[in-house]
């Protein structure tokens, strides 16, 4: 109830992004878990070609976060977000209805193109429309993004008994609605002019050392949050031998957002500064994975869980709050697009160098991989707190930002 009341406090254009977010995650994860098996056991291709066709919509993504952000910024955020969802819809329907490769790959690059559009352009505005309370807009985004990947996998998997054409058709219908809905109820909002080029803004943002640094401390926050689906989900299953042990682990992180995502943020945002909670939540990530690294069983790899699910809780509404209040207002989807380039970058490094120590750990120790994630966690808190105590990151909603786009506009 308390979550619905505030819901209902954010104006309407806030309200469809959350549920745009829940929409887009349970079309994603509807689809994306079980495309890999479609493409082997249903279409006979060879691993080799799956991972082409896999990464190259992950490269797509990951690589074109910057050209979304800065599109939202030039263009409007409404119009980049309603064009993603549009190429994400679709890119599911040609994964429904193309059998070849060439259709294939036209599929995924369509759907990670979309995925680049919309992220950074619907975290711009909803920074922007949210005014002084983006920290618990951002939380809500968080529970409802969780929502949608748990039912996400749980509707695949029943489509799934139908066959993988409808389930795909499903997802790209989802996004279809999607795409309508945001063109009925999302109002427009006058891009503000930069007063630079392209090439400008991305070196204003890039020439921001305070951001790039920021940017770069999230390394641990990103690659320890991936474990959630790696090295954990493999430790429950190495602790009790049964593959189901896995979906605990997942089991854990969703009902711990669902239940205290929002309680967390509104008890942390009038107890202290916003970097001193990012230290502490990137802390507790990282001392999550002693307790699987020490102790046997089961009980220990699900503690880990809880207290990492915990960790991102308490750290993840404050980073994305803070990431506008770098710069100007005029540049927050470039902010957003290459804060997820830049940090992506050095996740990906992170999570080769998990993968690295989980081989090496199964051989000589199993320690190695719960350590190493620890001292990720334990780096990239120094980092974040080594930035606080120089004053190099912004306070929090500065009233200047608070103000909705349309305020600003017409100031």
């Amino acid at each position: 109830m308390k979550t619905w009341h505030e819901i209902r406090r954010f104006p309407l254009a806030v309200r469809l992004l959350l549920v745009n977010q829940l929409g887009v995650n349970t079309g994603f994860y509807l689809l994306i878990p079980y495309l890999a098996t479609h493409l082997t056991e249903n279409l006979g291709l060879s691993a080799a070609v799956v991972g082409v066709v896999l990464g190259v919509r992950n490269l797509s993504q990951q690589g074109l976060f910057i050209i979304g952000g800065s599109a939202s910024d030039r263009l409007g955020a409404r119009g980049v977000i309603i064009a993603g969802c549009a190429l994400r819809t679709l890119g599911f329907a040609l994964f429904a209805l193309g059998d070849g490769l060439a259709v294939l790959l036209a599929a995924s690059v369509l759907s990670g193109v979309a995925g680049a559009l919309f992220n950074p352009a619907v975290r711009a505005y909803l920074a922007q429309e949210a005014g002084e309370n983006r920290a618990e807009a951002f939380a809500l985004f968080n529970v409802f993004a969780t929502a949608g990947a748990l039912i996400g996998p749980l509707l695949g998997s029943v489509l799934l008994l139908v066959d993988f054409r409808t389930s795909a058709l499903t997802a790209a219908g989802i996004f279809a609605v999607l795409t309508v809905a945001q063109a009925l109820v999302l109002p427009a909002r006058r891009a503000e002019p930069s007063g630079s080029g392209l090439i400008g803004d991305w070196r204003e943002v890039l020439g921001n050392r305070a951001f790039l640094a920021f940017a770069l401390a999230m390394v641990g926050m990103f690659t320890l949050e991936n474990q959630l689906y790696l090295l954990l989900p493999d430790g429950a299953r190495d602790a009790t031998g049964w593959d189901g042990a896995a979906g605990l682990v997942f089991l854990v992180g969703t009902v711990a957002n669902l239940a205290l995502q929002l309680r967390i943020t509104r008890s942390l945002k009038t107890r202290g500064s916003r970097g001193r909670w990012i230290v502490v939540g990137l802390t507790v990530m990282g001392l999550a994975f002693l307790p699987p690294a020490f102790l046997p069983g089961l009980v220990p790899v699900l503690a880990g869980a809880l207290l990492l699910s915990t960790g991102i809780m308490i750290a993840q509404p404050f980073v994305m709050e803070l990431i506008p209040g770098f710069g100007r207002p005029g540049l927050t989807g470039t902010y957003f697009g290459i804060f997820y380039v830049v940090s992506g970058v050095a996740a990906a490094v992170g999570n080769a160098a998990v993968g690295w120590a989980m081989d090496t750990g199964e051989q000589r120790a199993a320690w190695l991989p719960w350590a190493c994630c620890a001292l990720f966690g334990v780096a990239s808190a120094l980092g974040v707190a080594r930035l606080h105590r120089r004053g190099t990151l912004p306070a929090g909603t500065a009233p200047e930002a608070a103000a909705p786009v349309g305020e600003r506009s017409r100031a």
